[in-house]
């Protein structure tokens, strides 16, 4: 991260962990009702310049890049040649560069990795983690504190341009403003009138209400993206060619029912430690004593009513029997809840 944008946050009292300016309760409850301001710093950027840069992504992620209008945004993935998911990304255009943001504890290892796939396209990748800073807004002030900036993206993941960067808007009162690292002060205290600046957990509670998973790097290779649910928030597409790990992915969805999907759960463990990802979570089955292993977290945060919200992949079959609990067989107690869309 920017040394002199982690100084500046450091300032206004992020958290060492930066999961809160010191009130964890206070933010959560404006994620839930209000507005909120949040330095994106779990993310890395990786950017792709050169005449080939459209055309090479393409070949590599889940989702169609060429098709990617210069206001355009995108979920993609990057997989295995098994179709197990490397990293997740939102990619987008700026000007004739393509951008990539991943989990950071990805980005240096997936950069090389792409890296590894240039040979003579006529591509350059490289990391732009510290000319570009992410922030977060959402609520119902999202908009107002916005139109001073530039005209609103009129739809989901589309993207617009200000002075100082780029606003993409990622779902319903919530966007991503893409600044440039200098103007990131001056930008963060204009918005702050507007918004309760909060730390990184206020942004994770939101993107798991969502359903949005984040592949990070105690995940890796865990999941193809059907279990994650990606093919249904958009982050596949099926009409494109070749990709490492397609014929997979592909066959998954039209020869057979997936049959472990991503689900939201709640964990009332109120003193309990943070799930971590990659935590197992069991099943209690009736046939058999032994509790059976049934999933694992994908993501976490603390709830705005306590204990943790959690995005978990599961067995259909034992996320629908219930009796799910979080990192043993008779670990705390997983309840599932709704998510804004139906799994397939």
């Amino acid at each position: 991260m920017n040394p002199q944008w982690q100084d500046f946050l450091t300032q206004q009292g992020l958290a060492p962990d930066h999961l809160d300016f010191g009130q964890p309760l206070a933010e959560l409850q404006s994620a839930q009702s209000a507005s909120i301001l949040v330095p994106l710093t779990d993310l890395g950027l990786i950017r792709a310049s050169g005449a080939d840069a459209a055309s090479f992504l393409h070949n590599l992620l889940t989702n169609d890049i060429e098709a990617l209008a210069a206001n355009g945004a995108n979920r993609s993935g990057l997989c295995t040649p098994k179709g197990r998911l490397l990293a997740t990304f939102l990619a987008w255009r700026d000007e004739d560069d393509l951008l990539l943001a991943l989990a950071d504890d990805l980005h240096a290892g997936i950069l090389k990795k792409l890296s590894m796939y240039v040979l003579r396209a006529k591509v350059k990748l490289s990391d732009a983690s510290d000319e570009r800073i992410i922030l977060g807004l959402a609520g119902p002030q999202a908009e107002q504190a916005l139109a001073a900036l530039a005209p609103l993206p009129a739809t989901n993941m589309q993207t617009n341009r200000f002075e100082q960067g780029r606003i993409i808007r990622i779902g319903e009162q919530r966007y991503w403003l893409v600044a440039e690292a200098a103007a990131a002060p001056a930008l963060w205290q204009q918005l702050a009138g507007h918004a309760r600046p909060a730390g990184l957990n206020a942004w994770r509670w939101l993107e798991i209400a969502a359903g949005i998973p984040q592949i990070s790097a105690a995940t890796r290779e865990e999941f193809t993206p059907q279990m994650v649910n990606y093919e249904l928030i958009g982050g596949v597409s099926f009409k494109k060619g070749c990709y490492p790990g397609q014929e997979i992915v592909a066959r998954t969805q039209y020869l057979g029912k997936v049959k472990r999907r991503m689900y939201r759960a709640h964990v009332a463990n109120a003193t309990g430690a943070m799930p971590a990802a990659g935590t197992p979570v069991f099943a209690a089955d009736d046939g058999n004593p032994a509790p059976q292993l049934c999933g694992m977290v994908v993501n976490a945060a603390a709830s705005p009513q306590g204990g943790h919200d959690v995005l978990a992949v599961l067995q259909s079959a034992s996320a629908d029997a219930g009796q799910l609990h979080l990192g043993s067989g008779d670990g705390p107690l997983l309840v599932t809840a709704p998510l804004p869309y139906a799994l397939g």
